[in-house]
């Protein structure tokens, strides 16, 4: 069992319309607190939008993020998972961003997370844009290259943007895998869909053994027998989960700066996130909410819920200090 002290705290106790929103009502534990050691799973917001070349917004989806998440109860419905008990679970606030100096934010970025790294923490990040994921990776996978499952409408594998511009929100994992953060073999990404400038990001997906599950496929086999195969190109090995909104059809998460149409509702949604249960994951990000294009703030709720499943997946491997 966990430490009381890491519960949230319950809407029997606290309505959840009052108090200072936190994930999913968690302590907040900033790097400085005395108790930052003992968490287990850090629950992270990153906002910033640098890397966003069309619609921005996301550096507010952190904020709508949390308020969101107060509805987040203590059990699974679905599984029986209680994940608050089964590790210490923490919000550990905001890393700061630079919206003036890319490359100092990430930077940035890629400190904080050293810092929970270097503590045992398994981060779970709410973004942001998708260049998020790679500072982020910069720090996780410095020692070893990392097996991804990435689910998106976009492969965000492109060389660059604009005549040479190498780091914006379609881009990220083209530089993970060049920088050797990511293992190309032990990538699977799902969903993938839309209108094309070329097929540059897919060739260099088939060059270096990225597995691409187009949205077609993906309905045609389902949402198990896909996560199966997903389980499988992964396998036992650390492995990072990556979970851009806009994966969902944009008739159900509207808040978000690229829909494509023809996506997933918002059962499969959750259910694919569900289906990560055994996976060694060491870290998970969900990015791209955009609060300015859904002002009813269900695609923040429907993110939340998505990161909540992750959770539930994340406390079977994360280490628990009780042990």
């Amino acid at each position: 069992m966990s430490d009381p002290f890491f519960h949230p705290v319950s809407g029997f106790d606290l309505p959840r319309f009052a108090g200072v929103p936190t994930f999913m009502r968690l302590p907040h534990v900033n790097l400085d607190h005395p108790r930052l050691p003992e968490v287990d799973i850090g629950l992270i917001g990153v906002p910033w939008d640098s890397g966003t070349t069309n619609r921005p917004g996301p550096r507010h989806g952190p904020r709508q993020l949390r308020d969101a998440s107060t509805m987040i109860r203590a059990q699974n419905g679905a599984t029986g998972v209680r994940p608050f008990e089964a590790v210490n679970c923490a919000d550990l606030g905001d890393v700061p961003p630079n919206p003036a100096d890319i490359h100092d934010s990430m930077e940035r970025i890629t400190a904080f997370y050293d810092q929970v790294s270097s503590l045992g923490i398994r981060p779970l990040t709410a973004g942001g844009d998708h260049l998020t994921s790679l500072p982020i990776l910069r720090s996780l996978a410095r020692n070893k290259p990392l097996g991804m499952i990435h689910f998106d409408s976009h492969t965000d594998l492109f060389n660059s943007y604009f005549g040479g511009t190498k780091y914006t929100h379609g881009t990220p994992f083209r530089r993970a895998v060049e920088e050797g953060l990511l293992d190309p073999k032990r990538v699977v990404q799902i969903g993938i869909r839309g209108t094309a400038y070329d097929m540059e990001d897919r060739d260099f997906a088939t060059a270096v053994g990225i597995r691409i599950i187009p949205i077609e496929e993906y309905f045609e086999r389902g949402p198990r027998d896909v996560m199966q195969e997903a389980r499988d190109i992964v396998g036992y090995d650390p492995t990072y989960v990556s979970y851009d909104i806009d994966f969902v059809d944009p008739s159900v998460a509207p808040g978000t700066g690229t829909p494509e149409v023809g996506g997933p509702g918002g059962f499969d949604a959750l259910l694919v996130a569900r289906l990560l249960a055994g996976i060694d994951i060491v870290g998970a990000d969900l990015v791209e909410v955009s609060p300015p294009f859904d002002s009813s703030g269900g695609t923040a709720f429907l993110g939340v819920s998505i990161m909540f499943e992750m959770l539930c997946c994340m406390v079977t491997r994360a280490r628990t200090h009780n042990q």
